[in-house]
């Protein structure tokens, strides 16, 4: 089956702007301000937790504790 060349034309303009919508998400999604920004906004949700803050607290209190008797034996 043969198609004319204003069908051809027009699918090679829709793939490429296929293409570069695609192009355009991925550098969007791998840019590192944006990962880096997602990150802080990660952690921020993750402390605001009370049982994460506390687990820490009590690590924190463990492994100082811990140095302090090894400083002092």
């Amino acid at each position: 089956m043969v198609r004319d060349p204003q069908t051809i034309q027009a699918e090679i303009e829709r793939a490429r702007d296929g293409l570069a919508t695609a192009v355009d998400e991925l550098t969007t999604r791998l840019d590192p301000k944006r990962a880096l920004d997602e990150g802080k906004r990660r952690v921020h949700a993750l402390w605001a937790q009370p049982k994460i803050k506390i687990a820490v607290i009590g690590v924190g209190a463990l492994v100082a504790y811990v140095v302090v008797r090894k400083i002092f034996r």
